[in-house]
């Protein structure tokens, strides 16, 4: 059953500073700074494509450009993984309706899906993967760091968005990781800032992942080691 949009669940609210120390041990500072270059990287290969390929230059074709940056992107994605230069995992899981795969992107103790989007600060249009996935995020980040009704039910939920946004003489590329609120239309319960206006010289010694590790984000990995195990999951 799907939460209304219009209920808040148990008379709680979201808590922002869970979420964002969590997702920075999952996804820490040094692999965040790999995603600006490999955004531009992959919007300029699929600009090269559209150029050299007649069949993307109808304009039904023209209309649809964003598929090729999303694959693009996408591409990019596999490629830092397989490589190592990003030491995680990934699978491509079908939609609900058998009409493709999106890729999913394993962490530690969480997934990430990645979309293309026009306006950052909302969520993607609701689909079954993304309504099911954030699901799990509402009894994770929901109550205080050590209320002891807070609970785990799947793997925490993340959502890498980027888009570009032109408006006139405006050209704004974005890149965001967020916490998907469990509630579609309150949108996020914490999103980083735009990644695309990091510093791109990330020093090697900045704190390991080890220091990310708060007694908050400890407990959580523990509900969710917990989770694993007594669901069977690999």
């Amino acid at each position: 059953m799907v939460a209304s949009d219009n209920a808040q669940p148990f008379g709680i609210s979201m808590h922002p500073p869970i979420a964002e120390q969590f997702l920075l041990n999952q996804v820490p500072m040094r692999y965040r700074a790999l995603f600006p270059s490999l955004v531009r990287d992959a919007r300029a290969a699929a600009a090269m494509i559209a150029r050299n390929e007649p069949i993307f230059q109808t304009e039904s074709a023209k209309a649809n450009h964003g598929r090729l940056v999303s694959w693009a992107v996408d591409l990019g994605i596999e490629t830092l993984i397989k490589s190592g230069r990003w030491p995680v995992d990934y699978r491509w899981k079908p939609f609900a309706k058998p009409t493709g795969k999106y890729l999913e992107v394993r962490l530690s103790h969480s997934v990430m899906s990645v979309s293309q989007v026009t306006d950052p600060t909302i969520q993607p249009r609701d689909v079954v993967f993304r309504q099911n996935a954030r699901l799990n995020n509402q009894p994770t980040f929901g109550f205080a760091e050590f209320d002891d009704t807070r609970s785990t039910i799947g793997l925490p939920s993340f959502l890498l968005i980027h888009g570009r946004i032109v408006r006139g003489e405006e050209d704004h590329e974005f890149v965001h990781i967020g916490v998907p609120n469990h509630i579609h239309s309150r949108n996020y319960i914490y999103k980083t800032p735009n990644l695309m206006q990091m510093v791109h010289d990330i020093s090697s010694d900045l704190p390991p992942v080890e220091d990310t590790e708060t007694e908050a984000v400890l407990s959580l990995k523990d509900d969710i080691e917990k989770w694993r195990r007594d669901n069977g999951y690999e």
